[in-house]
């Protein structure tokens, strides 16, 4: 993965692979590399071992991670780890992407992240595929890549499966055990964009169209009136803080599901904005993931 700025002759290259950890940053002028930017980034006590793979009829690029100390034959959950959405891809030639799976693999599962339709690098057409939906298409997609990943390992156990993701992920990882309770067991949503109609118009509408032309295509794609359709254990985790997602979007849900009679968990994170980035409250907040999925799976 390369990534530069170029100004006055000057380029700065910013560079990723799977080779090493963090990124190489060299200087170039007249085609020729004049200077290379140190890091002294500290190295990551997380070896990501990540195998890439191609699944279902669309051949969606995937990134499967198991457990460090696994050997073949050994039964492993399945964690589905995606963002799913657009402008972010997760399925990256960049170790550093990894070092959060790997760490959900070290605890014993096998990690799935899959790049669906709707997300980056794959042409104009991938990325638009996902226009007035964006629920479905990306659903049957990660579990195209599920199903894939399962065929190409067998000791990924089909029976205990759950999904974690944040802001679209956690819309998708909501979705996730709505709509295809069979497949997917339990899921933990971070920050999940619950209704569209509560979000950036610049964002919905570019996808989903004005609500007022297409209030249908919303309802559609709200996870609202699926509340009642819960049955698997679910987790939603919201920063108060929050002002991109608003809380109002797990609320909203929580209501709904709590209307219906419907079990859920709610994690409200006091005074934490979109991503909980305090090294604290990250690293407590993956350990009662951890708790909660391996209760919700046992």
């Amino acid at each position: 993965m390369h990534g530069g700025i170029r100004r006055g002759g000057v380029l700065v290259l910013v560079s990723a692979s799977m080779d090493r950890f963090g990124s190489a940053v060299t200087v170039h002028r007249g085609g020729t590399t004049v200077a290379e930017i140190a890091s002294n980034a500290a190295t990551p006590n997380v070896e990501p071992r990540v195998e890439f793979v191609r699944t279902g009829p669309r051949e969606l690029r995937t990134a499967v991670l198991l457990p460090s100390d696994h050997r073949r034959g050994r039964s492993l959950p399945v964690l589905l780890d995606p963002y799913g959405g657009p402008h972010f891809g997760r399925v990256l030639a960049a170790r550093n992407a990894y070092l959060e799976s790997q760490w959900w693999a070290d605890q014993g599962f096998a990690v799935v992240v899959a790049a669906g339709r709707g997300t980056p690098g794959r042409g104009i057409e991938w990325e638009q595929s996902v226009y007035l939906d964006i629920a479905e298409v990306v659903l049957e997609d990660q579990l195209d890549a599920l199903r894939g990943a399962a065929a190409a390992n067998p000791d990924l156990d089909l029976g205990r499966v759950a999904i974690r993701g944040w802001s679209f992920g956690g819309y998708l990882a909501a979705l996730a055990v709505l709509r295809a309770p069979d497949a997917v067991h339990a899921a933990v949503a971070g920050a999940p964009v619950t209704d569209e109609r509560l979000y950036d118009t610049f964002y919905t509408e570019r996808y989903l169209g004005h609500p007022d032309d297409r209030p249908e295509v919303y309802d559609r794609n709200s996870l609202i009136a699926d509340a009642p359709e819960l049955r698997r254990p679910l987790l939603l985790v919201h920063g108060l803080a929050d002002d991109n997602v608003v809380s109002a979007h797990t609320l909203r849900l929580s209501r709904a599901l709590l209307e219906a009679g419907r079990p859920h968990e709610v994690l409200p994170l006091t005074g934490i904005t979109h991503m909980a980035v305090r090294p604290a409250v990250a690293e407590n907040l993956l350990r009662l993931q951890l708790d909660f999925l391996t209760r919700a799976l046992d």
